[in-house]
């Protein structure tokens, strides 16, 4: 059977970032040990390799013993021409062991090879569920992100509104500016409070999202540090990864280990029509005692042979059991189908979710320049008297909501490129630690 490539925590992973900040790895450090749905997918684990030992159980020696002791009472009477009567104890006890060697059991055989093929699939399903739980684990990371983005835009956008709003007033109060702007200023502070109220909750729930995931409460996460560069998928070509994806997708290996688990369900069945043959051999030590007559006797037996079983008609029920495995042959042919349907489709979206988010990223760094540029004009607007506060504060908002935008796609090319790799069943903790660096070191 080959090494199972089961991605856990084994060795030694990239240590954690500043102690002010957990980073990604750290949490995903947490999220191995702690994580119930991955916790589980181990034990499962643990369970599909005992079919190996219980398939091979059928093709060793098996050996039983067994042990009696009794006693009987007899009382015979017997009526007619004559009277008899007659009360006898007798007492008798008796251990063997037994010995059985499958010679030829070709049922027992296919239960071996799929006991072997059931680990395979185990092994195959913990592969998958380490590299969900990475996806999961980032995910949930960079939500908690994107929520403090949020949180911090608002509160920049309110800050600056509050200043808009005093500054509305006072000049209301000297007469240089209308009761309209004060009002549109007011609005737009109300606004922004209640988003402000939504930003909070919204980041507790993607706290609580992670903390569900690593068992404790995640505290600040490390961000990413910028420059941020996002690179095109290697190799930049659709068909590709979705040819690999074909090939070495998990959910298709395991679905093509069940398709073979199934055709070994079809021979397990259709060898019931054959004959068994086993090597036995048994020893017997027995004694009978008769306290009425005083006498006992003891046997000792020492038995080897070849026993063979031929099945001549059992009901039909072998014909069924045929024709029940074949049709769930078919049921796995079909389910590998769909498997690598589902591969394809998880794949191209993964791939276009890279790409169009890296066109993205690319569109929002531009306007978030545009959107800085135009601020920085607004201003020195508003101050010759060219442009007022509300345009100054239009400009303030649209540079938020750039930076806002721009965290977001970055954030969503980065989960996008995990989800491509998990689609082809190459995601690795090296590509997590890949990703860990950004929070850590800027571009070069």
């Amino acid at each position: 059977m080959r090494k199972a490539k089961i991605v856990i925590a084994l060795f030694a992973l990239w240590g954690a970032g500043n102690a002010a900040a957990a980073d990604l790895m750290s949490v995903y450090r947490e999220a191995v040990v702690s994580d119930a749905q991955y916790a589980s997918a181990r034990a499962s684990y643990l369970a599909g390799q005992e079919r190996v030992a219980q398939g091979k159980a059928g093709l060793l020696p098996q050996v039983t013993a067994n042990a009696n002791v009794t006693y009987t009472n007899l009382d015979a009477q017997n009526f007619g021409n004559s009277t008899y009567a007659a009360q006898k104890d007798f007492g008798s006890r008796a251990f063997g062991v037994q010995l059985t060697q499958p010679l030829y059991r070709p049922q027992n055989r296919e239960t071996y090879e799929q006991g072997k093929l059931q680990a395979l699939v185990s092994e195959i399903q913990l592969n998958a569920a380490a590299q969900d739980l990475m996806v999961r684990v980032a995910q949930a990371y960079f939500d908690v992100l994107q929520a403090e983005a949020n949180l911090t835009f608002i509160r920049a956008q309110k800050s600056a509104i509050a200043e808009q709003l005093a500054q509305a007033k006072r000049n209301f109060i000297v007469g240089t500016a209308t009761i309209t702007d004060t009002n549109d200023a007011q609005a737009r502070y109300d606004l922004a409070n209640a988003q402000e109220v939504a930003a909070l909750n919204d980041l507790e729930v993607k706290n609580r999202a992670l903390a569900a995931i690593i068992g404790k409460s995640p505290g600040s996460l490390a961000a990413p540090v910028e420059p941020i560069v996002l690179h095109r998928p290697e190799p930049a070509d659709m068909s590709a990864w979705v040819d690999q994806a074909q090939a070495s997708s998990l959910q298709v290996e395991a679905q093509k280990t069940a398709v073979e688990i199934a055709d070994r369900e079809v021979s397990k069945q259709r060898a019931g029509h054959l004959p068994t043959v086993d090597a036995v051999a048994g020893y017997t030590d027995s004694k009978v005692n008769s306290s009425a007559l005083n006498i006992g006797t003891r046997l000792h037996q020492v038995a080897i042979g070849v026993q063979v079983n031929m099945p001549l008609y059992l009901g039909g029920s072998v014909n069924s059991r045929v024709r029940e495995a074949v049709a769930n042959k078919t049921k796995a042919e079909d389910d590998l189908e769909s498997a690598r349907r589902s591969a394809v489709l998880a794949t191209q979206q993964a791939y276009l979710g890279v790409t169009s988010g890296l066109a993205q990223v690319k569109a929002l760094e531009q306007a978030l320049k545009s959107s800085l540029v135009s601020l920085e004009s607004t201003k020195l607007g508003r101050d010759v008297g060219v442009r007022t506060s509300v345009d100054v504060l239009n400009s303030q908002q649209q540079v938020a909501n750039a930076r806002r935008d721009l965290a977001k796609a970055r954030y969503d090319s980065i989960v996008a490129q995990l989800r491509l790799k998990q689609a082809v069943g190459r995601l690795t903790v090296d590509d997590l630690d890949a990703v860990n660096r950004l929070l850590q070191e800027p571009a070069k």
